[in-house]
């Protein structure tokens, strides 16, 4: 009985960090290019053990990792000069302390150095290198390709990269994604830049309120099991105890 409880108390405990992944994702429902977020589990299956009626397998509940659902958001009009938004598979290149990292969030802005950055100061990656614009050259516009210009001249253009393989991309805070892998990112040629515009979070709301229901009711469920398998194991030490 109680290899029984140990098998409930890890699917428990996978609920506990699931319960963590979507509330995650419900307060980040309104974050700018927020990806939604999963928890995978498996099985374990552990050599069999010598129960009453004969030897069973026993078949632990592990959590395996976090998987993202990178879908693209609705766009959201803002007019913001510097708020960029991506149309299409494909990822903003950002400079940071740590290195190179990647985000869908376009709420970028400029440095008093003329520097394209994030909110954080991180240098917005161009084709060659960073982008600096001098806002006494005029009003800046972007073209769907990312192609910066001022005026009639053309002074950079926003690099959009894209992976053949997403999963090589792990959180990194900030709503930056790293590159855990030596696979190197492309050109997003399919991918369009919409300035004024900002790509929100891909959180179904609805949808991560009722996995909360259903993990709050899967939680309780666990643990009453894990109640009576205690309380049933309390009476037959009771009953021995009345026979010896």
């Amino acid at each position: 009985m109680d290899n029984a409880m140990y098998v409930v108390l890890s699917r428990q405990m996978t609920l506990r960090r699931e319960l963590d992944v979507v509330a995650n994702n419900l307060a980040n429902a309104d974050t700018t290019g927020f990806k939604v977020e999963a928890l995978q589990v498996r099985t374990d299956t552990q050599a069999p053990a010598r129960m009453a009626d004969g030897p069973k397998t026993l078949k632990f509940v592990l959590d395996d990792e976090v998987v993202r659902d990178f879908t693209q958001g609705s766009m959201q009009q803002t007019g913001g000069t510097f708020d960029l938004g991506i149309d299409g598979r494909g990822f903003f290149k950002i400079q940071t302390a740590d290195g190179e990292r990647y985000t869908r969030d376009g709420r970028f802005t400029l440095s008093p150095e003329g520097k394209l950055t994030t909110q954080d100061g991180d240098p917005v990656m161009g084709d060659g290198g960073e982008i600096v614009l001098d806002p006494a050259q005029g009003p800046v516009n972007i073209a769907p390709d990312g192609s910066i210009s001022q005026g009639p001249q053309r002074v950079g253009k926003v690099a959009v990269v894209d992976f053949s393989d997403l999963s090589v991309l792990r959180k990194d805070g900030d709503n930056l994604f790293r590159n855990v892998s030596n696979l190197q990112p492309t050109t997003a040629t399919a991918a369009q830049v919409r300035q004024g515009m900002l790509e929100g979070s891909n959180v179904n709301s609805i949808l991560q309120v009722t996995r909360l229901i259903e993990i709050s009711r899967s939680y309780e469920s666990m643990a009453k099991s894990i109640d009576n398998t205690s309380d049933l194991s309390r009476r037959a030490v009771e009953r021995l105890g009345r026979v010896a």
